[in-house]
């Protein structure tokens, strides 16, 4: 395994201008490992800006299939990574190898994935309009439209995937394929992990001939403001905390250029428990919940956080039986100790509002998180009961009651956008409750249907986004193939000879495309 240097990547090259060194830990045990890393200077954030400026123009202009190329070694340096790397992303952040190696295969495979998008070309939105010099009253000029990237693009690294959301994750990924280069912001709980995996991409850059600024990183808990800031960064792709996103959007706002934030940030990801699947199923429902709410330590941001059921011995029987599970559940050990105090600080609220219950969970006490459930009144999902709303990350869920059908679309109505609803149901409940799915779709980007929305898959269909608060932008996804479109815009070609158009609008259409020519869709030359 190559050496944790702990420097910037700054074009190509490693950089530690400043004196300060942030240390890496063991997430489980709180002990300094021996990794060392530059807090990034003023300086050098602009270095890193300024480089991936420098290597747009280069990196844009070369032929998707050459991106593709390059993708595809990343994924290689990525697979090629051996067990020691294993071993000390486990020790940044507690999770176990299994679920390591299972993420880095989903981050090499998110790679090649956008290789494919580039490879058949359809991310390019190829439009052509024919001159139409006849026309009356006035004649049509020919005009042609394609996406280009859109500029450098700064991404900030999560906690809780330090591979799939983090230095190579799905932002990186889909700003690569757009032709934009990257700043990437490693996040402190897993440095080393980070410094490992930039130094992959660098391998990887240099193996297909990329431009050298093509890939920058930074460390340092005081540099994000200073890069969203500077007039290179051209967009934002963020992944964490509710106050951390509407910070960068307001910075980005208030720039003299405003440039987008797309931003993942706060989901409670209601499940709703219709009658005829609790009668058939409860037990089952109960043990899979549990499952659920406590897989990855509840640290995932599509956790189901609110349970939604009709008032019925059912449903109350369902809770009973999950308390149980959740009391029977082993003390699980957070990403880093801050998100410990956040779980933590998170519960005693819970625990302080006077229209919530405590049902069941081992009292929260030491270092490790314990499972929790509670049961608020339908009011506070009515009102939109801030508190309620709220997302507490780790293995916690809270139940809502509700009378009837008219409190359960009151409650949903009050709820706040989602990255997902999942309704958990027999056929007779999906044709009694079918109005129920077109309140959920102005909630929530994704609707799942008798599963639990932990899992995302990688691949063109996914939709991973929501209204506000689950995003700052819920026209985009942060996985899946569409979160390319995030980094491009279109370009019209007005009058353009031929000679001069990019290769996707030429008549000939030398690299193959469905096009939309006159309105129609096709492959042909013209």
């Amino acid at each position: 395994m190559p050496e944790i240097l702990g420097h910037n990547f700054i074009a190509g090259a490693r950089s530690a201008a400043g004196s300060q060194r942030l240390q890496s830990l063991d997430a489980s045990t709180g002990e300094a490992l021996p990794y060392h890393f530059a807090q990034a200077t003023d300086d050098e954030v602009d270095q890193a800006a300024n480089a991936a400026q420098a290597a747009f123009g280069e990196f844009r202009q070369l032929s998707p299939a050459r991106r593709a190329e390059f993708l595809d070694a990343i994924a290689a340096e990525l697979d090629e990574l051996d067990d020691s790397f294993v071993a000390i992303v486990c020790r940044e952040t507690a999770l176990p190898s299994a679920r390591i190696q299972g993420e880095r295969g989903r981050t090499s495979g998110q790679m090649r994935l956008f290789a494919q998008v580039l490879r058949r070309g359809d991310f390019l939105g190829a439009r052509i309009d024919l001159a139409l010099p006849e026309r009356q009253p006035l004649p049509r000029v020919d005009l042609r439209q394609m996406r280009i990237g859109v500029g450098p693009v700064a991404v900030f690294g999560a906690s809780n995937f330090p591979l799939a959301f983090s230095t190579a994750g799905g932002d990186t990924a889909a700003a690569f394929a757009a032709g934009c280069p990257v700043v990437f912001k490693a996040h402190s709980g897993h440095m080393a992990t980070a410094d490992l995996v930039g130094a992959a991409i660098i391998r990887a850059a240099e193996r297909t001939g990329m431009p050298k600024g093509v890939f920058n990183m930074i460390f340092g808990s005081r540099v994000g403001e200073a890069l969203v800031k500077h007039p290179a960064i051209q967009a934002v792709g963020f992944t964490g905390s509710l106050s951390g996103g509407d910070a960068l959007c307001r910075m980005a706002a208030e720039r003299p250029q405003p440039i987008p934030v797309f931003a993942e940030m706060s989901s409670i990801n209601p499940v709703i428990l219709l009658p005829s699947a609790l009668a058939k199923r409860g037990e089952a429902i109960a043990r899979e919940l549990a499952g659920s709410v406590c897989m990855g330590a509840g640290q995932f941001c599509t956790n189901p956080g609110l349970l939604i059921g009709l008032q019925s011995p059912q449903f109350s029987q369902l809770l009973a039986d999950l308390g149980q599970h959740l009391d029977a559940q082993a003390g699980q050990t957070l990403l880093n100790a801050g998100g410990l105090r956040s779980y933590v600080s998170g519960l005693e609220h819970l625990q302080a509002h006077s229209g919530i219950q405590h049902l069941a969970g081992q009292v929260q006490q030491g270092n490790q998180a314990r499972a929790q459930l509670f049961k608020a009144q339908a009011r506070l999902l009515e009102t939109s009961d801030p508190l309620l709303q709220e997302e507490v990350f780790g293995p916690t869920t809270v139940a809502v009651e509700v009378q009837d059908n008219a409190q359960l679309r009151a409650a949903l109505l009050g709820l706040r956008g989602q990255l997902t609803a999942t309704l958990i149901g027999e056929a007779e409940d999906f044709q009694a409750y079918a109005w129920l799915v077109p309140l959920l779709e102005e909630k929530v980007g994704r609707i799942l249907i008798n599963g639990y929305p932990t899992g995302v898959e990688v691949c063109d269909a996914m939709v991973h986004g929501g209204p506000y608060p689950a995003t700052s932008d819920a026209r985009g996804t942060s996985v899946g193939t569409l979160a390319i479109d995030r980094f491009l815009r279109p370009v019209c070609y007005q009058n353009y000879p031929q000679a001069l158009l990019p290769e996707a609008l030429r008549d000939s259409n030398p690299l193959g495309l469905r096009r939309l020519v006159n309105g129609q869709w096709s492959e042909a030359p013209l």
